[in-house]
């Protein structure tokens, strides 16, 4: 089909246009700015279904490089189809899966089984990352140099790196593997910066005091700022040293923001990423909240809340992550040493992303920019997460005159529930396209059916 979005606004990072868009079968074939169109301008589009968006807003459909859709191995809690629904009400038109499931996505074989479970179940385009061990590194090397078994370095986004304890065998702790994986210039470099010894110290000592009643409040010191800073200085000063293509994954601390901001004026390869709930939360909500807001890296301070929305309007965050990571609200309620770490979040990013511009007078195309534009850069997603002629006509429109309040019965993911729920959020998202595929009309669902591709990654 073809479609004439008209009377709204293009948000990219270069700037605000009031434009109508065409989208032919899966693609953009026109953006046209609205000083452009004659008054006659709909009988040149006959053939094209009309949508007036009344004045709002058009963006690139977000792409979200860290999520955690739990499948294979724990779809009980979650799985692609579910959760990848969820992306697109959100207005997430692409994921990139992280390893961390059961198996775990550590060699070219069962990345083939990720990318075959995602073929046909999928409603957002998919890709996985592929994971470090102290022990894959040769298999890494054979499917960035030549392939193996039908995988090549086109089939995934990035190298995950746990500094950090994590789930199953993927906690990179020797030091030579270390290096020999931050040698590698082909793919960027995700990184979990916490230090296990200081997290293990931490947690003893809790134990000690409280037994198996930890009270949640106490996440932070466990998990602490302490070890968060420790791990990222030997990521940083490691990835300047070797020219890596380091992305520092959901940074937590003000002291992370500026030590990304001084390790950027030495190499133009490092980036970082947080994730709304580190710009939204903080310690004072544990009292609330409890478990459902227990993640890794803990959530922290409102000083540190507050310095990340300004290293977010600066540039020195470069990405938002969603770190969407599901558990069920029977295994959230179990005591803290039991409880699993991980909050639903994809559904909700944009919008609580839309608030905190709002609040903080981010500008839109900041918004654009780590909506989609730069993961798309970093990971060379292949003709998607920008708003040009040619590319993917993954699309989100919202309305910022319309605010949402966040409820269970509104949350689509598995789980069924959601931290967020009863916040007041700017901005409605309206409208989804997935490659041409109009997919939610008036925030709803008009498509059932999956028409996530398959992401093709050029670096």
């Amino acid at each position: 089909m073809k479609y004439l979005l008209y009377n709204g606004k293009t948000v990219t990072g270069e700037g605000v246009t009031e434009a109508a868009v065409l989208i032919e079968g899966e693609k953009i074939a026109e953006i046209t700015p609205s000083d452009k169109l004659d008054e006659d301008f709909l009988s040149h589009y006959a053939d094209a279904r009309a949508i007036d968006l009344k004045g709002r807003f058009i963006f690139a459909g977000g792409i979200d490089a860290h999520v955690h859709f739990r499948e294979p191995g724990m779809t009980h809690k979650a799985d692609i189809g579910t959760e990848s629904k969820a992306a697109v009400k959100g207005g997430i038109t692409s994921f990139i899966d992280m390893p961390n499931t059961k198996p775990a996505t550590v060699s070219a074989g069962t990345l083939a089984e990720k990318l075959a479970l995602a073929e046909g179940r999928a409603f957002a385009n998919y890709g996985f990352h592929l994971g470090a061990t102290n022990g894959n590194f040769q298999e890494i090397t054979e499917i960035l140099e030549s392939g193996k078994d039908g995988i090549s370095k086109k089939d995934f986004g990035g190298i995950k790196v746990f500094m950090g304890s994590s789930t199953g065998n993927m906690l990179v702790d020797d030091e030579d593997t270390l290096r020999k994986i931050f040698g590698i210039k082909e793919k960027e470099i995700l990184v979990h910066c916490e230090d296990e010894q200081t997290i293990r110290e931490n947690l003893k000592a809790a134990e000690e005091r409280f037994g198996e009643d930890i009270p949640f409040g106490m996440h932070p010191e466990i998990r602490s700022r302490r070890a968060c800073i420790l791990s990222s200085i030997k990521a940083l000063e490691t990835a300047v040293a070797l020219g890596t293509r380091l992305h520092l994954l959901h940074v937590s601390t003000k002291e992370e923001a500026e030590m990304v901001r001084a390790a950027k004026l030495s190499s133009s390869n490092i980036t970082a990423e947080t994730s709304v709930n580190y710009l939204w939360f903080c310690d004072d909500d544990y009292e609330r909240l409890g478990a459902r807001m227990k993640c890794n890296p803990s959530i922290k301070s409102a000083d540190d809340r507050k310095a990340l929305r300004q290293a977010l309007k600066d540039g020195i965050i470069d990405t938002i992550g969603s770190d969407h990571a599901p558990h069920l609200a029977e295994e959230k309620d179990r005591k803290y040493p039991v409880c699993p770490s991980g909050v639903p979040s994809i559904q909700h990013s944009l919008p609580v992303l839309l608030t905190i511009a709002a609040e903080e007078d981010i500008p839109l195309t900041r918004i654009a920019s780590v909506l989609s534009e730069k993961t798309a850069e970093m990971f060379g997603i292949e003709d998607r997460g920008f708003l040009k002629e040619g590319y993917y006509a993954d699309l989100v429109v919202v309305d910022m005159d319309s605010f949402q309040t966040v409820s269970s019965e509104d949350t689509d993911c598995k789980c069924g529930w959601s931290p967020y729920e009863g916040e007041r959020l700017k901005g409605r998202i309206t409208d989804v396209f997935v490659n041409g595929h109009h997919v939610i009309g008036d925030s709803e669902f008009i498509s059932e059916i999956p028409c996530g591709q398959k992401l093709i990654f050029g670096k």
